[in-house]
Formats: structure tokens, sequence, C-alpha cells
């Protein structure tokens, strides 16, 4: 199957269109962490090889390809808190990171590029949703690795913090090192208590 390309871009720019992001977020169905997103708009002249989904590119090359992007295109990261999550639910949530690494961008975008279904209401400009979109826009994948990046720096970070729930190796998802972790350790502050399996323990420990 042939990766992404730069074929929506161009049709923007066709229609006179020149700054135009891709979006996409991480962390939609992790227990922990908050729900990352990230907006880039890529530099037509100086687009990095090797560009693919996130998932479909290995550590290595997504922490090379992050680093590249950061000098080479306009790039914003922005999440939503677990406390945010919690109160909007994690389709809300996803939607606020999105509009804030939107309006994070140093550049202001003419069009959007947004991975999924689904267009965030309150976006700046004209947006086009993009099923599978990581996988075949450029400026979408390069979200992608953008997003992944700092999501899993975040989550190192707070491994370190919290020991022996293994974030830094699941990220927050629910594994069953995870979960096992959650019953006997209990739950953190940085756990979604909207979820039902974080929900659930809090729920028998208050019974």
């Amino acid at each position: 199957m042939a990766g992404p390309d730069y074929s929506f871009e161009t049709a923007w720019h066709a229609r006179g269109i020149t700054q135009v992001a891709g979006v996409d977020e991480v962390g939609r169905g992790p227990l922990a962490g908050p729900v990352v997103a990230a907006a880039v708009i890529l530099d037509p002249v100086r687009l990095p090889a090797g560009l693919n989904d996130s998932k479909q590119v290995s550590a290595k090359n997504r922490a090379l390809l992050a680093a590249e992007l950061t000098k080479i295109a306009t790039v914003s990261i922005a999440e939503a808190s677990v406390k945010e999550i919690d109160a909007l639910n994690i389709r809300q949530a996803t939607f606020l990171a999105m509009r804030r690494a939107v309006e994070g961008l140093a550049i202001a975008p003419e069009a959007l590029l947004i991975d999924g279904r689904d267009i965030p209401p309150g976006l700046p400009c004209h947006a086009e949703a993009i099923v599978k979109g990581d996988g075949r826009s450029l400026s979408i994948a390069a979200a992608s690795i953008v997003a992944k990046e700092a999501r899993d720096a975040l989550m190192r970070q707070l491994d370190a913090e919290n020991p022996g729930y293994g974030w830094a190796q699941n990220a927050g998802y629910p594994t069953k090192a995870h979960r096992d972790a959650l019953l006997s350790l209990g739950v953190t502050p940085h756990h979604r208590r909207s979820f039902k399996p974080v929900h659930n323990i809090l729920y028998q420990e208050n019974c």
C-alpha cells in the first residue's frame, strides 16, 4: 500500500490557499495522561523523507523525523488534560486539543487537513476531514509523528514520577501490566476517572 503524499495539500494550493496544516492527535484510548494534538504546516520544497503514519514508523525514525520537523516546518503541539477529559468526555477533549494546536501555529493556517471523520467545531479556517489521513496526507502524517513523540516523552516523565504502571512502555494504554498495577497500586491523579476500568476501581474502593 502506498504511503501518504502531498496531493491533498496541492489541491488546496491550486485554489490559491498556501498555508495548509495537517492536524492529528494521539492518546484517545489510554487510561492515563492527556490527549495530545499537533498541527503542522510543511514547506513544500523541504518535505522530509520517510513521513508516514506514526504507527508505521520505527521509534528511532519517529524521533529523528520529529526533530527534523521542528526545524523545517511550522509546528504546534497542544493537549487537553486529564481533568478536561473527565469533564468534557474524550471526544470533546480531543477537539479541544486540536483547536489549541491550530491556534498555537506561528503562521495562521488557511486550511486544515484533519485526521478522521469529524471536524472539530470552532476552527478558524476551512477544514477537511480525511479518514485514515495519517496514511494519506504528508501533513497529517507529520502531525501524527510530532504528537506521538510529544506524548510519549510526557508519559516517560510521568512514569519516572509514578513508577510501577509502566507508562514509559505502555504510554498509559490499558495493558495487562497497567491494569494489574491499578489494582495493586491504586489510582493516580494522572488517571482518567471517567474511563471504565479506572472508574470501577474507584467505585470498588468507595463501597
